[in-house]
């Protein structure tokens, strides 16, 4: 993979332009990572439904559960779709809109210097073997393009918003990704 630093965009991930982002308070100060799990509608794979999500493009009417987020203004970096699938929404150098109220030691608001990365899943069906394996060659490259982000900076939505998010859930297996970052890092 190739980010493109003067842009802040994956060459190799599809490009999905969504208008909800802004500045970052310090465009340099990205020291973290969050990984998500999304479905539309809920426990449902597949779709355009995410990217409409993200692009303000969702039809409200076209499931009862829409009802219940219209109008959200939510948006991420990244999607890994269940096939592996790469999408970006919002260049890495930019907020996305992903972590909502949120805090990661000690500091709030953690959209203004993390980068969200939602995994095509739900808290309780185990994630895909490549979806893994994109995850960690996506973090690699993030990691070796981007001084502040840490290896010890990953964390999962339910842990900078516990008691309000539960993803990625207990069916993401941190351990495999652990492996796997350091099986790329040798």
């Amino acid at each position: 993979m190739h980010i493109d630093k003067s842009n802040g965009l994956v060459k190799e991930a599809r490009q999905q332009p969504s208008p909800n982002f802004d500045l970052r308070p310090d465009e340099t100060d990205i020291s973290l990572l969050v990984i998500h799990g999304i479905s539309l509608p809920p426990g449902e794979f597949g779709g355009d439904f995410i990217d409409q999500l993200f692009c303000n493009q969702l039809d409200a009417s076209a499931h009862p559960y829409f009802r219940e987020i219209a109008g959200l203004k939510v948006s991420s970096h990244f999607l890994i779709r269940r096939d592996g699938e790469l999408v970006q929404y919002v260049p890495i150098h930019r907020r996305a809109w992903h972590a909502g109220v949120s805090r990661y030691k000690g500091r709030e608001k953690c959209n203004d210097f993390s980068i969200g990365i939602e995994l095509e899943g739900e808290d309780s069906t185990p994630y895909t073997e490549i979806q893994y394996q994109v995850l960690s060659d996506l973090i690699h490259i993030l990691l070796e393009t981007y001084p502040g982000l840490d290896i010890s900076d990953i964390t999962g939505h339910s842990d900078i918003a516990p008691g309000r998010k539960t993803d990625p859930g207990p069916a993401f297996d941190w351990e495999k990704l652990d492996k796997l970052l350091l099986a790329s890092s040798r």
